[in-house]
């Protein structure tokens, strides 16, 4: 990839505004986000989906302040021109306004995020407004919001009956009007998302696994690649099974090892004879 000028909220508005989709990926490593970068991604968000696909648990809910700031500053040092979203764990940002201001700031000091993102509507729109007026891009998350997933009823489509859709509809101009810069529709109604993104005025609204007619699209990286291994939601496209691949080498390296076959000649290093026979006789002495 050639070399790109920094991405901004100037940047991703005036891709809407052209009609240019925002392509939007999670990532939680270094590798990964140099990756991501070359690709020439334009968002990265480090969700807290980190704490199932990175660090193993069954849900999002263990994930600290301190696990999103390690794995945050390693994306950025990956990605230095994306436009990096820190995801507030559970519980950084509920309690109160100032836990939420303080918390984002954490990101955007201690990680050099561009925004910070949090769940959650109405409830949630005073705790974006206190964030935007500290001067921290926020952006804003309906439909399925995993922190809530308990009182959601499990990992399902959000808003497929007229009354739930009606407040996910509010909710996001609420959401806009408390100055969410942008909003990410996760399982919502293909429909409901057209609606949402044809009433926005001043946010982004991005979709996972809520159809095409939105500003951009979000994918978990995990889901892409096959790298999750307990399941693979039905919202995600797996262009390539990298967790095949990798189960392959290391099945091969294990046996190799075993059979005595690794390391071959070109996987180590010699010396010489004279060297050796000159360290043999010093130990003698």
């Amino acid at each position: 990839m050639t070399e790109r000028k920094k991405v901004t909220l100037t940047t991703l508005y005036s891709k809407a505004e052209k009609g240019e989709p925002i392509s939007w990926l999670t990532c939680y490593d270094y590798p990964t986000a140099y990756l991501q970068e070359q690709a020439g991604i334009d968002m990265i968000l480090v969700g807290d989906s980190l704490g199932m696909t990175m660090l193993g648990y069954d849900s999002t809910l263990p994930v600290t302040m301190t696990d999103m700031i390690r794995h945050t500053q390693a994306v950025r040092r990956g990605a230095p021109t994306a436009f990096l979203i820190g995801d507030m764990p559970y519980m950084s940002y509920q309690a109160s306004t100032e836990d939420a201001v303080r918390n984002a700031g954490r990101f955007m000091a201690e990680a050099s995020c561009d925004a910070i993102k949090l769940e959650g509507g109405r409830e949630m729109a005073d705790r974006i407004r206190a964030i935007v007026a500290a001067g921290i891009p926020a952006f804003g998350h309906l439909g399925l919001t995993p922190q809530s997933v308990a009182a959601l009823g499990g990992f399902r489509l959000q808003g497929k009956g007229a009354a739930q859709a009606k407040r996910i509809v509010e909710d996001a101009q609420i959401l806009e009007e408390a100055g969410a810069c942008a909003i990410l529709l996760e399982l919502v109604p293909d429909r409901v998302c057209e609606l949402i993104t044809k009433r926005a005025k001043n946010s982004l609204i991005m979709s996972l696994g809520s159809g095409p007619n939105a500003h951009g699209q979000l994918l978990i990286y995990h889901d892409m690649f096959g790298l999750y291994p307990k399941f693979t939601p039905k919202m995600a496209k797996v262009y390539g099974n990298a967790g095949e691949v990798i189960l392959s080498g290391l099945q091969a390296y294990n046996q190799e090892v075993k059979d005595q076959t690794f390391p071959a000649a070109e996987n180590y290093f010699g010396m010489k004879d004279d060297e050796f026979e000159a360290l043999v006789k010093s130990l003698d002495n």
